[in-house]
């Protein structure tokens, strides 16, 4: 062996102080998270640019410890996190070839709002064997038709929010009659009015269902389908739409009267606050797919996301970005839990015995994995209507429902559970 130069033995020793001078936090390898949410497209604005702001925040937030309690502790469990971001726009297909490249470069996977992408994505990962948390997706048939050891979704489904705006529509409008629904041709519009549809024939038997209209994705032009509803003599109109669908529905139904000769029901409309405005006509009745956005409760976790966002992006939270910061928080509940007090990192599989049937808080409140043996949340609904005073649009005459009662029973499908009677 060759003796080091004095070049070399100095620059040897420079290597060794720098090493002694890095903070522990800092040399530690920091953990990858890959973070899948709509960058292009229809759904960016809405739902995904506000999912991945949210994303980047609370990992920044977690890093640095300024997260509220129960959270406090820096990173996960001490380790710092670092996010890889993909866009999700492209479809299930592509979607699926995009993860299969991720999975080798993080070491979780958080994401997906389409339930169409979720649908294609969960056996792959359970192919992959990767811990991947769905934070948006709504469709129920994820656990409802299938059984996962490595997939979770830290969110409810969209039994949850169909069940709570028909409670809340029977209850204030006791003697409707007739029903007709503009929803999105996939996954989710079928599930979300077939959830509805259904609620309603068991709160109000003899209920006359006038049309279903289901149009294509993001086809962002409804004539055809608003002309239907306008002569279609229905009470109320149901739509689930989101993203660019939504405010198209908002934008081309309301000039026309929809909003005036129909009740509408929004079950997901919550995100079209903060881009429509007042533009959203008076006596709509909105959901937020949870107590999210308006309807969050008041507590110091909720109040770091809805300050720091507000100070950061200039708009208040939806809950696209609540959902994508209780997913990423109940990861870290589920790393420290199952960390405990060791120094040693958890394996992926200590993780996910952890993250099942756990009950955390959120910024919408507590979350439990109470369903798909403790792969998926539910949370306690709220639902209000919406009135323009003093400029603005306000959210008035809320009215919550705890989570057993919108929510069948674990191992009941949701359509069985609803037609059931919503009996527990």
């Amino acid at each position: 062996m060759r003796p080091l130069s004095s070049f070399g033995l100095r620059a040897a020793l420079a290597a060794f102080v720098f090493l002694l001078a890095v903070p522990a936090s800092l040399a530690q390898q920091p953990l990858k998270v890959g973070i899948v949410t709509f960058l292009s497209g229809p759904a960016a604005g809405p739902f995904g640019v506000p999912a991945r702001n949210a994303a980047e925040l609370t990992a920044e937030s977690l890093n640095a410890g300024t997260v509220p309690a129960p959270y406090s502790q820096k990173g996960f469990g001490g380790t710092p996190i670092e996010l890889v971001i993909i866009d999700e726009a492209g479809g299930p297909q592509k979607q699926v070839a995009e993860y299969r490249n991720l999975v080798p470069r993080v070491d979780i996977v958080i994401g997906y709002i389409s339930s169409g992408d979720c649908l294609a994505i969960a056996p792959v990962a359970e192919e992959q064997k990767k811990l991947t948390v769905l934070f948006d997706c709504g469709t129920p048939r994820i656990f409802e038709d299938a059984s996962y050891k490595y997939v979770f979704r830290t969110g409810p489904t969209g039994t949850m929010d169909n069940v709570s705006v028909a409670l809340y529509l029977v209850e204030r409008t006791p003697n409707v009659k007739s029903i007709a629904g503009l929803n999105q041709n996939y996954a989710w519009g079928q599930d979300s009015w077939a959830d509805f549809e259904n609620a309603m024939k068991t709160l109000k038997p003899g209920i006359e269902v006038k049309t279903s209209q289901m149009p294509k994705l993001f086809a962002g032009q409804f004539g055809a389908e608003i002309t239907t509803l306008l002569g279609s003599g229905a009470e109320v109109i149901h739509s689930s739409m989101w993203g660019g669908d939504l405010e198209g529905l908002v934008l081309q139904g309301a000039p026309r009267g929809l909003f005036e000769k129909h009740k509408v029901v929004l079950s997901a409309g919550e995100p079209a606050i903060n881009r429509l405005g007042t533009r959203i006509p008076d006596g709509t009745i909105l959901g937020a797919r949870g107590p999210f956005g308006p309807f969050a409760p008041d507590t110091d976790l909720a109040r770091w996301l809805k300050t720091t966002y507000q100070d950061r992006y200039h708009v208040p939270p939806n809950y696209a970005s609540f959902k994508m910061t209780q997913a990423i928080l109940s990861v870290k509940a589920a790393y420290e839990k199952a960390k405990g007090s060791g120094n040693a990192a958890p394996d992926q599989d200590k993780i996910i015995a952890a993250l099942e049937n756990l009950t955390f808080e959120g910024p919408g409140g507590p979350v439990k994995m109470a369903l798909g043996k403790g792969h998926q949340a539910i949370m306690d609904a709220a639902v209000g209507t919406t009135k323009v005073e003093g400029g603005e649009l306000k959210i008035v005459d809320v009215a919550r429902y705890s989570a057993d009662k919108v929510n069948p029973p674990d191992g009941m499908k949701s359509e069985t559970w609803i037609k059931s009677g919503l009996k527990k």
